[in-house]
């Protein structure tokens, strides 16, 4: 709806609010203020203006601030009214105008009463200060234009006042806070500030009216209820100081440290309650509280806010519309979720101030009165209020569409299969389980009872054993889906058990069936997905992202993004270890997801596991060097270089990383601080935290292996290579590259690298020394069994890569480009370009190279050794080594 011209606004505002009407009836002067500056809203600067005007003491607050409020308000509904504020604008203005209200009252009472008792100290003798605290829509600067306050009035610490009438500071504060309520709530004939109300303080109406920081946390930890976080989301300090010893308290009592899913259920059981209450007195057309109404909004946002806020501190803001659109940034709600509940909020307040802007009146009820459905309607810009309503009713419509979508109850009805679960033992059973499709069924019935007979399952809370009692029958049924059903049972109900003191996690899989289903697909699909998801069953939480399939990972903003999360804790060593396992594990845990579902070839997951593990060795290693508390330059000089499967990006799941640490730095000291950097990157890549382990980390392929110092200069390894390295390492760095720290470092050792790989060897010799090297190799790992050990046996993956070692130490003098890092699959090619190897024999290993990496990641899914079938692989075992016959000139 268009702006009103500012001629007609006036009158336009009073046509739709007969209070305004009559304010500006008995304060003319004020008509014509706001009719000159209805262009400009009302912020901070010029409400702190209005009150400067009159030096306020104890005997004109009350009258003063009044008319502090009319002035606000008549501008701030005419704006409104006129359609020349926003929302957020109106909201935040009438917000403003309660804080100072409160802190101006509160400062002109403070000094009264000091005058009499004097100041209130604690026993140290610091000064004390009430703290005031918004509670719910004041908090969230989202007030209504008729809306009460919820205040709750906190002090730092019990002592007594300095005056010669010394009194308790929790007298004082008392006092004060009964001063100021009828300051702010008291109806004079100027009317009231705000409506008060104090019923969200501790033990609501029977509580003191004021508590210290120690009553409040002593409060909150044994007595805090559930509904009692909800409330305090949006809490925040409006005057006094501390407030970080007060977030200290509040913030933890709100926002678990882990993932809180066990709230849906407990906001669910309060939503009923006020549903009920709604029912009972016939509150259907309220916009706030009624069904699709403002409320449902809010809980939507605020139940994700405690789910996740403990452990993303982003979700800890406060306001409702940013909520949502952090929410849909994160993927816990849908775009067209997020736009369709944005846009119902904004239109569900807009038309909540025109219902109260009719009569200044507390309330969200649509008017009885046709006529004033009528003004309602057109104040909201609809020229009846038969088509406000349809608008109306779509949006409460899509409302109570999204807010069933999160808060039903999936485990409301009984399942199917109770009677196999709650009857596991009974042989009659096994014939429904037969019937599924499992194949040992016998087995299956003994492990459902062993589980109900166990301890643990016995020593349950009542609440954890019902909810693990809705999930086994959906588990059976999810199994019953997979091809190996006894296989997905016996994994899913190993994680089950495993988390089964976590109520979170059973909340999470009983409040969202399809992650359930999910859970039985991978660890159907793999053993070792199971493990890793009893390793880290916070990774469940993954499965709720709608992306998990779609999204390839974006590299460069996941780098950043762990970046932020790693400053924003800053330094809290600790948490920043806890934060990197917790950031690897989600990756490779949506990676693994796509793996099973077939999106990812073994090279193309490589790829990406090595960068994954490239950037957590980045941020380690630069958060590592700031720990440092003796560091003579601001960047390090410093590199790590890896090896083996991260130097070749081949990095699979459970890889090591195969580091050596380099500087190049001419400071006297440099060895001595670069050592103890090299030995704390360690520390950060390996330690076990309550988090996990991020890597297994082996250091031996540096210069003189575990003899050796843990860094080494560039000079000192450069020397080394040239002097003293065996062939065994020179073959290695064929593989080696620069993988985080100081690009220019990482620079010099390619370029070490380069010259190493391109000495001209005496053919001969390199071939005697690489098939004596292989020859040690099968002596301690090939022809155990009967099988074909796709990596040890001659013709296996090993015999590709010495091929290749081969060629790049004795051909890379005549070709410089075999010296890059580009993996062995293109370095077969680049040689049969070079006429080094045939062109058909170096395909058909390449593609044997590649087949044998597909079947030993698919093996090592399932926790098999890397053995097949010497049939199944002849072929492929039969050009890897006539490959190798003609590389080494053997008949």
């Amino acid at each position: 709806m268009p702006s009103t011209p500012p001629a007609g606004a006036l009158a336009t505002a009073c046509r739709f609010s007969r209070y305004l009407q009559r304010l500006l009836l008995a304060r003319p002067a004020l008509a014509e203020e706001v009719g000159a500056q209805l262009d400009t809203p009302v912020d901070r600067a010029t409400l702190e203006a209005w009150l400067a005007e009159e030096p306020l003491t104890e005997d004109n607050l009350k009258p003063a601030l009044r008319r502090f409020k009319q002035r606000a308000y008549a501008r701030i509904a005419t704006r409104d009214l006129a359609c020349s504020a926003p929302l957020a604008e109106v909201v935040d203005s009438i917000s403003l105008v309660a804080e100072l209200a409160v802190a101006e009252a509160l400062r002109v009472l403070h000094q009264g009463l000091a005058a009499r008792y004097g100041e209130p100290r604690a026993a140290g003798g610091d000064a004390q200060t009430l703290i005031v605290v918004g509670m719910g829509k004041l908090g969230g600067r989202e007030l209504n234009v008729s809306s009460d306050i919820d205040l709750i009035f906190i002090y730092p610490e019990d002592g007594d006042t300095d005056g010669s009438r010394s009194i308790s500071n929790f007298e004082f504060f008392t006092r004060l806070g009964k001063q100021l309520i009828a300051a702010i709530g008291e109806i004079t004939g100027d009317g009231q500030v705000f409506r008060v109300d104090m019923r969200l303080r501790p033990n609501g109406d029977s509580g003191p009216l004021v508590c210290s920081f120690d009553m409040l946390e002593n409060y909150l930890v044994t007595q805090g209820r559930e509904w009692e976080r909800y409330a305090w989301i949006k809490a925040r300090p409006l005057t006094g100081e501390r407030h970080e010893e007060l977030e200290a308290i509040r913030r933890p009592f709100v926002f678990r440290k882990y993932l809180d899913f066990g709230t849906i259920n407990a906001m669910r059981e309060l939503h009923a309650q006020i549903r009920r209450e709604v029912a009972k007195k016939d509150m259907a057309d309220n916009v706030k509280l009624g069904p699709g109404g403002i409320r449902e909004i809010e809980f939507i946002a605020q139940v994700f806010q405690l789910i996740r806020g403990g452990r993303d501190s982003s979700l800890q803001i406060k306001p409702t519309l940013p909520v949502l659109k952090l929410l849909a940034d994160k993927s816990q709600l849908s775009r067209d979720a997020e736009a369709e509940l944005a846009s119902a909020y904004v239109f569900l307040r807009r038309l909540e101030h025109r219902l109260q802007f009719l009569d200044d009146a507390q309330t969200q009820n649509l008017p009885g009165k046709p006529e004033d459905r009528e003004l309602v309607a057109q104040a909201m810009g609809f020229g009846t209020f038969e088509a406000m309503a349809m608008e109306l009713d779509d949006h409460r419509q899509n409302v109570a569409r999204h807010f069933e979508a999160v808060f039903a109850d999936p485990n409301e009805k009984d399942h199917a299969l109770d009677r196999v679960w709650h009857g596991a033992g009974d042989d009659n059973h096994a014939l429904e389980l037969l019937r599924l499709g499992f194949k040992d069924t016998a087995g299956v019935c003994a492990r459902l009872a062993g589980i109900r007979a166990g301890s643990r399952y016995q020593q349950l809370a009542d609440s954890a054993r019902g909810r693990f009692d809705a999930l086994v029958p959906r588990l059976v049924e999810a199994a019953a889906t997979l091809p190996d059903p006894d296989a997905a049972l016996s994994r899913g109900l190993d994680l089950l058990e495993a988390i089964s003191r976590r109520a979170a996690y059973l909340a999470l899989l009983q409040q969202y069936p399809q992650a359930l289903v999910k859970v039985a697909q991978i660890v159907g699909s793999s053993s070792w997905a199971a493990s890793y998801l009893n390793r880290h069953p916070v990774l469940l939480d993954e499965l709720l992202d709608a992306r998990l399939l779609d999204s390839a990972p974006d590299w460069p903003a996941f780098r950043a993004h762990l970046g932020r999360q790693l400053d924003e804790v800053e330094p809290d060593t600790e948490r920043q270890m806890d934060l990197l396992r917790e950031a690897h594990h989600a990756q490779v845990f949506r990676l693994l997801t796509q793996d099973l579902s077939g999106l990812l070839t073994v090279e193309r997951l490589a790829d990406h596991l090595s960068e994954l593990a490239d950037i957590m060795v980045d941020q380690a290693l630069s958060h590592a060097w700031r720990k440092l508390l003796k560091r003579h330059v601001e960047t390090p000089r410093f590199a790590v270089v890896s090896y083996g499967k991260l130097g070749g990006k081949e990095l699979g799941y459970a890889s090591d990383l195969d580091l050596v640490f380099l500087f190049d730095d001419p400071d006297p000291e440099a060895a001595q601080v670069y050592a103890k950097l090299a030995t704390r990157l360690n520390t950060w890549l390996s330690a076990q935290t309550a988090a996990g382990q991020l890597f297994e980390t082996d250091l031996r392929l540096r210069p003189n292996g575990e003899a050796g110092l843990v860094v080494s200069s560039m000079a000192s390894f450069h020397k080394y290579q040239l002097e003293s390295a065996w062939l065994w390492e020179h073959q290695a760095l064929t593989r080696a590259r620069f993988t985080a720290g100081d690009p220019a470092v990482g620079a010099a050792f390619e370029g070490i690298r380069c010259e190493v790989l391109r000495q001209k060897r005496d053919l001969a010799k390199l071939r005697e020394e690489v098939l004596a090297m292989r020859q040690k190799m099968v002596d301690a790992h090939g022809g155990k069994s009967g099988l074909f050990d796709l990596k040890h046996d001659p013709g296996g993956l090993i015999d590709v890569e010495f091929v290749v070692q081969y060629l790049v130490l004795g051909h890379a003098w005549q070709y410089d480009e075999l010296t890059g890092n580009k993996g062995n699959i293109a370095l077969l090619a680049m040689a049969a370009e070079r006429s080094l190897i045939p062109a058909d024999l170096a395909e058909a290993v390449r593609n044997a190279y590649r087949e044998y990496r597909r079947l030993q990641h698919g093996l090592r899914l399932n926790n098999q050794p890397g053995r097949v079938d010497p049939a199944a692989v002849a072929t492929m075992a039969a050009a890897v080594r006539a490959l190798w016959k003609h590389v080494f000139d053997i008949d």
